[in-house]
């Protein structure tokens, strides 16, 4: 992978290109294309290919230009994954190959017609070399752009699990902290006697260099709680789609419970099914599914039967919730001071507070708002950025 000083200058001057051929490559777009390559670390010309094509473009109609400034900027390098894998497996078209294509108006597939139901909502193109077989990038990137700032609220079915695929190139990430068990590391306090005297007899018996070793990091544990009540239902929905698509692309290790009018564990129900799957099971296990809310009761009863008992030690807690209390708000406020002294770090995530004009005036909210280390709104897509930068943030 090239040093990041290097990617962000290949990233920038790429997207100066793609401007000058009139494609709105902002730096919002060139971010995106350096972080899918540091994230990717393309070792193919055509994987890089569809790295930039997937966060550089946001329309079908664009593709044509970027196929030709691609070819032009990439045109002669060599690509190792032609001299890899089955010899007898069909070659992928080369960039400049399609984009002599485009140029003449002819070989590129276009999009297909528009189809009823979910294939209506985005457009879709084929993944050169693949044959028939329909790529979900240009899709992927059309539907990043369309749904972004939409409220999670007003999306339909169809776009919701359109977000699933956008929402796996996300990052879930806590923060890390020591555990029990040792790795080897070459600035360790602890010397490994058992390396040392390995490493010995290779030298005739003599501990020429001493091996050491140091405690291990590993990603915190994140426990999320999500109000399922009739307000919050639609929110519910995309962020526990969120952190499914998230902890399915190796994210923290996520235990997830639903609560309403009684607190409900998820996190085997959610263990490796689809994500649709996921969302039905979630819906069937929770019998309170769009009911009321009691967020001090759901939080006492996950305190007493696995938060005090270790769940929530050194945890991040995401609290999924708008904070509408109909039961005891004092209540609510004596759970969380609980859990404070338990998890690392609160994060709360109401989408009410996307409102520049919101106040914590709620019961609910307000006997919880002194105890959370962060307060986000995680309410479209553009606002799970806040979202993830507060549960990955260490407590300073």
């Amino acid at each position: 992978m090239p040093d990041r000083a290097d990617l962000a200058v290949v990233a920038s001057r790429f997207a100066a290109l793609l401007r000058a051929e009139g494609l709105p490559v902002g730096p919002e777009r060139s971010a995106r294309f350096a972080a899918a390559v540091a994230l990717v670390d393309p070792t193919a010309v055509s994987q890089l290919y569809w790295c930039g094509l997937t966060t550089l473009t946001g329309d079908p109609g664009e593709i044509p230009r970027y196929d030709a400034v691609f070819a032009r900027v990439f045109r002669g390098l060599a690509d190792p994954a032609d001299s890899r894998g089955d010899p007898n497996a069909p070659t992928a078209p080369s960039p400049e190959a399609a984009a002599s294509d485009a140029a003449n108006d002819g070989a590129r597939p276009q999009p297909r017609p528009a189809a009823t139901g979910a294939q209506a909502d985005g457009p879709q193109s084929t993944r050169p070399g693949d044959g028939d077989q329909e790529s979900l990038y240009p899709a992927l990137a059309a539907a990043a752009e369309r749904l972004g700032k939409k409220d999670f609220a007003s999306l339909s079915a169809a776009e919701l699990m359109q977000l699933i695929a956008v929402m796996r190139q996300l990052k879930l990430a806590t923060p890390l902290r020591r555990s029990r068990r040792y790795e080897p590391g070459s600035r360790g306090r602890r010397v490994d006697l058992r390396a040392t005297l390995r490493g010995a007899q290779r030298s005739g018996g003599y501990p020429v260099s001493l091996a050491r070793h140091r405690l291990r990091s590993r990603p915190r544990r994140l426990v999320v709680l999500c109000d399922i009540s009739g307000s919050m239902e639609p929110y519910a929905r995309a962020l526990l789609q969120l952190v499914y698509a998230a902890a399915s692309s190796g994210g923290p290790r996520a235990e997830v419970f639903t609560f309403a009018t009684r607190l409900t564990r998820l996190t085997k129900i959610l263990a490796k099914v689809r994500p649709e799957v996921a969302l039905e099971r979630a819906g069937a296990a929770a019998p309170d599914w769009s009911g009321g809310t009691r967020i001090g009761e759901a939080l006492k009863a996950f305190l007493d039967r696995y938060g005090a008992r270790g769940m929530a030690r050194g945890a991040v807690v995401l609290i999924i919730s708008d904070g509408w209390e109909t039961g005891d708000a004092q209540q609510l406020g004596r759970q969380m001071q609980r859990l404070s002294r338990l998890a690392y770090r609160i994060v709360w995530a109401n989408p009410r507070t996307a409102s520049p004009r919101y106040q914590p005036l709620v019961a609910g909210m307000a006997a919880a708002w002194p105890y959370c280390d962060a307060v986000v709104s995680a309410h479209s897509l553009v606002a799970l950025d806040p979202l993830l930068h507060a549960i990955a943030t260490p407590r300073g």
